[in-house]
């Protein structure tokens, strides 16, 4: 997905941001459509089928939230979400329902380009790119990951992963028995080559608790996250 072959809507209610982010994105090369509130934003979803969707937190007619689980229960989709509010709980609750980045108001627009060529490089990633062990499924404990299917089962349920979500699980995994830096995590899973965005990587790591149980990923402290696999 290159070029204007990548449909990108555009889900913002102040017309200035959301004018100012489709002509960049336009002159970037990509297709936009633009949304203004929550019920427009899921059927403009519907019909014009997005690549990405960038996604601000605070809506008329229901929020960005309502609208990513909407979207996301119907059909796959990766969410850059906006918020003017760097609230950890607010990340939280968005990386929970389905977002695979965020960026917090103001933001440059290099910037939000370069979160965004990020993501959807992740989404394109091909399933043969990961170790040769992925051509089957990894078990520890109740967990099943299918690196090459890109799927997740816990106990037998399917679990759904955002791609960085997965990209992060898959990172750890294959380094299952060595404790991960921030900083390498960071290099190895968002194409990051400074560390920055050390609360990006503390955010998914909680968001992969939420959905795969809090013993699985251990912290160690003052160093970063290792896969516990006495799980």
């Amino acid at each position: 997905m290159t070029g204007n072959e990548t449909r990108i809507l555009i889900v913002e209610d102040e017309p200035t941001i959301a004018r100012a982010v489709a002509d960049r994105l336009v002159a970037e090369g990509f297709g936009v459509d633009v949304a203004a509130d929550g019920p427009t934003a899921v059927e403009r979803a519907r019909a014009y089928e997005p690549h990405l969707i960038v996604l601000d937190v605070m809506l008329p007619g229901f929020d960005g939230l309502e609208v990513c689980r909407r979207v996301q229960s119907e059909r796959p989709v990766p969410v850059l979400m906006l918020t003017a509010r760097d609230d950890e709980t607010d990340l939280i609750v968005g990386l929970g329902v389905g977002a695979d980045d965020y960026v917090t108001k103001p933001f440059s627009m290099r910037e939000l380009v370069a979160r965004i060529r990020a993501v959807l490089r992740r989404v394109e990633r091909p399933g043969g790119a990961v170790a040769e062990e992925a051509a089957s499924a990894v078990c520890i404990g109740a967990l099943e990951v299918d690196q090459r299917a890109r799927r997740v089962r816990l106990d037998g349920r399917e679990v759904h992963l955002t791609p960085t979500e997965f990209d992060l699980l898959a990172c750890l995994l294959r380094n299952r028995g060595a404790v991960l830096t921030r900083a390498v995590l960071l290099e190895q899973v968002w194409n990051w080559a400074d560390a920055s965005g050390t609360r990006v990587v503390d955010s998914h790591v909680k968001a992969l608790r939420r959905k795969l149980g809090q013993g699985l990923i251990r912290t160690v402290h003052g160093v970063g996250y290792s896969l516990d696999t006495a799980s």
